[in-house]
C-alpha cells in the first residue's frame, strides 16, 4: 500500500510543478486545494517523504539545471501549503492516528488501546464531538476490513464510544440533581444519603452502567458487580469508561465552579476523584488473576484519575479529603490504593497520592503504614524537586513519629521541614512545621516527666509562631491544626484555662474546614481539659462529641476519650450520667444529629466489651 501511496504521491507534486512551470496555477489556494483532495488523512507522512525527496534532488541540481530554481520554488510552494494543511487539520489527523493505533492493537488489548486515547491528562484530550469522529474513523476502518472478525470487533468499539457519549447525555441533566432530590445537604459518596447511584440507574440507558449504579446504590462494591459482568464484550466497558469519565469530569468541574463555598466544593471535588478512581480500582483487583488485560484497562483509568488529581494546584498536600467518607468507605479506599500505588514508577503524581493516603493512614491510627507511605513519598518528591511535597512529607512524618512516642525522630522531621520551608519560602510549610516542632517538643519534654514552664517556653513559642503564619495564610485547616496542637500542650502542661480557649478555637476552626479528625481531637483534649476542672457536664458533652466523631472516621482515638467517659461514668453512676447526656441533647444533635446522638451508648458499650 505504502508504495502505490508513494507513487501516486510523487505524481500529484510533480503534476503540481508542471502546471506552476506552465502558468496553470495562478495562486496557492489551489495548490492547497489540490492537496486536500489527493492527500488521504493518515498518510502525511508518505507525502513529507515524497515531498522531502524532491526537494533534495532540485537543490542539488541548483548548479546545473537552469529551471532547478523554479521548480525549487514550486515545490517551497507545495511545502508550504501542506504546512497549513497540517495545521488546520491536526485534530483529524490525531484522531487518525489514534483510531490506527487502536486497531493495530493485539485485540485483547483494545479495551486499553481506548482507555489510553481518551486520557482526559493529555495535552488536548479529545472532546465530545472528537471522540464521535473516532468512532467514525473506527466504522470506516472496519468497513475496509477483510477480516470479518476484526471487522466486528472495530464496529464493536466504535459502537461502544458512540453509546457511551450516549449514556452520558442521557445523564448529563441529572448530574447533580439528585443532591437536592432528598431536601437533605449532600457531604460525598459514602453511605449517607442522598448518593447519585441510585438516580443514575434509573436514567441510564446502558444495561452494564445500570447494572453498577445498582449495585453501588446498595452500598456494594465494584467488586461485587464485576463478578456479574466479566463475560461481557469490550463495547460494553468502552461505553462505562466513557461514561464514567465524563460523570467524574462533569462533577468536579460543577464542585470546583461553586462560589458560595469554594473550599467545601474542592473537598467534594477531591471525594469525587477518590471515589471513581477506588470504583476502576476494585475492578482492577477483580480482573487482575481472571482477565488481565481487561484489568489493565481498568488499572490505567484509576491511574488516571489519580494523575489528574495530583496534578490540581490546591493538591491536599496536608488535609482536606477524609469529611466525605465514613470510616469504613475510607478505610476501603486507602486499601484499594495500597497495592496498586506499588506497580507504578516514582512519579510527583505518585509522591502527592502517597502523601495523601500516608496522612489519612494516620487519621486512622495506622501509624506504621503511614510512615512507609510518606518516606517513600518524601524520597520521590526529593527526586522530582517538588519542594512543597517534600516539606509536607517530613511535617507528617513528624506528627506520626509524636503518634508513635519517637519524639526525638518527630523533633528532627519537624526542624528539617522548617528549615525547608523558609528557604523555598513556602510559608503554609512553615507554619505547619512551627507547630509540628512546638508540639513534638511538648511530648519531648513530658516524657522526661519535666513539668518546669521554661522547658515548655521555646515549645510553646513555636506553637504560637505557627498559628500566626496560618492566619496570615488564611489556612482555616492548618489554624485549626495549630490551635489544636496548643490547646493539648496546654492541657499537658495542666494550663486548663488556656487549653480550653485554644481547643475551642480549634474546633470551631476545625468545622469551617470540614475537617472532622481535628473537629474529633479537639472536642477529646476540650473533654480532658473540663474534667481537669471538675466540670463533669462540659466534659460529658465535648467527649461524646469527640468519640463520635473519631469513630465515624475509623479514628482508633475514639477509644481514648470513650475511657474517660467511662471513668466518670463510673464516678457519678449510670443513671446521673444518662441524665446529664440528656440535658446536653440539643447542644449534641446540633454537631452530630440524632443518628449520632443515639449511637453513643453503643459506642461506650463497645468500648467497655
Amino acid at each position: 500500500m505504502s508504495e502505490s501511496l508513494s507513487d501516486r504521491y510523487f505524481a500529484l507534486i510533480d503534476h503540481i510543478v508542471e502546471l506552476t512551470l506552465k502558468g496553470k496555477i495562478s495562486s496557492v489556494e489551489r495548490v492547497y486545494k489540490m492537496l486536500v483532495e489527493k492527500v488521504e488523512v493518515g498518510t502525511g507522512e508518505i507525502l513529507e517523504r515524497c515531498l522531502n525527496q524532491r526537494l533534495e534532488a532540485t537543490m542539488s541540481q541548483l548548479d546545473t539545471k537552469l529551471k532547478a530554481a523554479r521548480v525549487l520554488r514550486a515545490l517551497q510552494t507545495i511545502e508550504k501549503q501542506w504546512l497549513r494543511w497540517q495545521e488546520e487539520n491536526q485534530v483529524n489527523a490525531e484522531i487518525s492516528e489514534t483510531a490506527q493505533s487502536i486497531i493495530t492493537a493485539e485485540p485483547d488489548d483494545y479495551f486499553l488501546a481506548i482507555v489510553n486515547a481518551i486520557d482526559p491528562n493529555q495535552d488536548n484530550s479529545f472532546s465530545i464531538d472528537e471522540l464521535n469522529k473516532l468512532a467514525e474513523n473506527l466504522q470506516t476502518a472496519a468497513k475496509s476490513q477483510t477480516d470479518a472478525g476484526l471487522t466486528q470487533a472495530w464496529q464493536q468499539l466504535a459502537a461502544g464510544i458512540r453509546e457511551g457519549l450516549n449514556s452520558f447525555t442521557a445523564l448529563e441533566g441529572d448530574l447533580v440533581s439528585w443532591m437536592y432530590s432528598t431536601g437533605s445537604n449532600f457531604s460525598g459518596f459514602g453511605a449517607e444519603k442522598p448518593n447519585p447511584w441510585r438516580i443514575w440507574a434509573q436514567k441510564v440507558p446502558s444495561p452494564l452502567a445500570k447494572q453498577l449504579f445498582q449495585t453501588l446504590a446498595q452500598q456494594q462494591s465494584a467488586i461485587a458487580f464485576a463478578r456479574v459482568a466479566s463475560n461481557l464484550e469490550t463495547r460494553a466497558w468502552v461505553e462505562l469508561a466513557i461514561v464514567l469519565q465524563y460523570l467524574e469530569r462533569g462533577l468536579v468541574t460543577w464542585f470546583d465552579n461553586q462560589p458560595y463555598n469554594s473550599k467545601f466544593g474542592r473537598e467534594l471535588s477531591y471525594s469525587t476523584l477518590l471515589t471513581f478512581a477506588s470504583i476502576w480500582c476494585e475492578l482492577w483487583q477483580a480482573f487482575v488473576n481472571t482477565k488481565p488485560a481487561l484489568a489493565d484497562g481498568c488499572f490505567l483509568m484509576m491511574l488516571q484519575i489519580l494523575r489528574g488529581f495530583a496534578q490540581r494546584a490546591d493538591f491536599p498536600l496536608y488535609s482536606g479529603v477524609f469529611a466525605s467518607f465514613s470510616g469504613e468507605y475510607l478505610q476501603d479506599t486507602l486499601d484499594y490504593f495500597d497495592e496498586p500505588l506499588k506497580q507504578v514508577e516514582g512519579t510527583e503524581e505518585k509522591a502527592r497520592i502517597l502523601t495523601l493516603l500516608g496522612y489519612s493512614q494516620r487519621t486512622i491510627g495506622a501509624y506504621d503504614k503511614a510512615i512507609v507511605f510518606h518516606q517513600e513519598a518524601l524520597e520521590i518528591a526529593i527526586a522530582a524537586n517538588d519542594y512543597a511535597c517534600e516539606i509536607a512529607n517530613l511535617n507528617h512524618l513528624s506528627r506520626t513519629n509524636v503518634n508513635q512516642k519517637n519524639y526525638s525522630e518527630a523533633v528532627n522531621y519537624s526542624q528539617r521541614a522548617l528549615i525547608a520551608a523558609r528557604q523555598v519560602g513556602d510559608k503554609l510549610g512553615e507554619a505547619n512545621a512551627s507547630v509540628n516542632l512546638g508540639y513534638a517538643q511538648v511530648f519531648a519534654a513530658r516524657q522526661l516527666d519535666s513539668m518546669a514552664v521554661e522547658d515548655y517556653s521555646e515549645a510553646i513559642r513555636y506553637l504560637e509562631q505557627g498559628v500566626e503564619l496560618a492566619k496570615k495564610q488564611g489556612d482555616l485547616q492548618s489554624q485549626s491544626f495549630g490551635h489544636s496542637s496548643l490547646g493539648i500542650a496546654y492541657v499537658i502542661l495542666e494550663q486548663p484555662t488556656a487549653a480550653i480557649a485554644s481547643l475551642t478555637k480549634g474546633a470551631e476552626l476545625a468545622q469551617y474546614s470540614r475537617d472532622i479528625y481535628l473537629q474529633g481531637l479537639s472536642f477529646s483534649y476540650l473533654a480532658e481539659a473540663y474534667y481537669s476542672i471538675e466540670d463533669r457536664p462540659a466534659a460529658i458533652t465535648y467527649g461524646s462529641l469527640g468519640m463520635y466523631l473519631l469513630n465515624q472516621i475509623g479514628s482508633v482515638e475514639w477509644r481514648q476519650v470513650a475511657g474517660l467517659l467511662s471513668i466518670i461514668q463510673g464516678q457519678i453512676g449510670q443513671e446521673e450520667f444518662t441524665n446529664v447526656v440528656g440535658q446536653q441533647r440539643s447542644q449534641i444533635i446540633s454537631l452530630i444529629g440524632v443518628d449520632g446522638y443515639d449511637y453513643l451508648p453503643k459506642l461506650l458499650e463497645e468500648y467497655r466489651q
